[in-house]
């Protein structure tokens, strides 16, 4: 058996820690690449006694130099808490690290990896959301900086395709949650459990019938795997996401069932420029991955709901 040598950017984080465990277990040399801005080392520490995973902080807005044969590049901050906190900052992750990972690309022949994001599409006028939507984008809004910052990744990496032959794979991922979810990323799935657990109100902005469509994350990391291993000439934007619809009310209500928590739901005016409905249209993944979602809410709310119980 032949180990590929596989980049990820962002690996310590909730979604990278899950790819780099995947891709240990399938025989593949990793370097996990982070800054720790929101990911943790707890995510990973496990990993440190496998003699074919590297550890190594770095920020992806400086140049970076290895060998390689595959590059994920997962590294930006997800949760609005995280990516508002510094705005610029968060632009240039997504665009001088597109840059610097593109370029690596370019130099040592790697396939790369793309993790976009069904915020690409903003609030968007056209539901389901499939991948020929150009999307509805306030661009001098509060959650710009990830929006416009995802979008210009995305136009760099079918640039770099087109004029350098770069091999590109683009996934948009939609809401993802399970364990190694930050306590305090302000993700709805994290925020509900959370404060169940501790018995304290449950936040919910407007009236709670803005839609979300939840993915657990083994069902990403699997989605992930099958597009970097797709045909070549497949470069996507390929949606990953669970198209099942629920309200945000509906989640709440869930998570104080599963938890048997005596929290009451509270609620509070909307955030600016956030989407009243998500929810992804999979009709390419399913015909050119061959998936589709396997872990449905409520299994997946359970797992999740496991790991807090260990941590708050």
């Amino acid at each position: 058996m032949v180990r590929k040598k596989i980049l990820v950017t962002g690996g310590a984080g909730f979604v990278g820690s899950h790819l780099c465990e995947r891709l240990l277990n399938e025989g593949n040399e990793v370097y996990c690449l982070d800054n720790f801005f929101t990911g943790q080392k707890e995510n990973v520490v496990h990993l440190l006694e496998n003699p074919f995973f590297e550890l190594i902080r770095h920020d992806v807005t400086s140049p970076f130099f290895i060998e390689t044969d595959e590059i994920y590049n997962l590294a930006c901050p997800a949760s609005p808490v995280h990516y508002q906190y510094n705005p610029i900052k968060t632009m240039k992750t997504s665009v001088m690290g597109a840059v610097n990972m593109l370029g690596l690309a370019k130099r040592v022949g790697a396939k790369i990896l793309q993790a976009s994001t069904s915020e690409v599409y903003g609030d968007p006028l056209v539901h389901p959301q499939k991948e020929t939507y150009w999307g509805h984008v306030n661009p001098i809004g509060d959650r710009a900086c990830y929006d416009e910052g995802k979008r210009s990744a995305e136009t760099l990496f079918v640039n770099y395709h087109k004029q350098n032959n770069v091999n590109i794979k683009i996934i948009r991922i939609f809401n993802t949650y399970g364990p190694k979810m930050h306590p305090n990323d302000g993700r709805v799935v994290s925020n509900f459990i959370v404060q169940a657990l501790q018995n304290h109100d449950i936040t919910v902005y407007g009236k709670g019938n803005q839609t979300r469509s939840f993915q657990y994350v083994d069902d990403l990391v699997e989605g992930m795997i099958r597009l970097m291993n797709s045909r070549d000439g497949f470069t996507g934007p390929v949606n990953v996401g669970n198209p099942n619809e629920f309200t945000i009310l509906e989640l709440a209500q869930k998570v104080i069932e599963l938890t048997g928590s005596k929290s009451k739901i509270i609620y509070k005016p909307l955030p600016s420029d956030d989407p009243m409905q998500r929810q992804p249209d999979i009709s390419l993944a399913k015909k050119e991955l061959d998936w589709s979602p396997k872990v449905q809410l409520e299994e997946g709310l359970i797992k999740t709901i496991d790991f807090f119980k260990k941590i708050v």
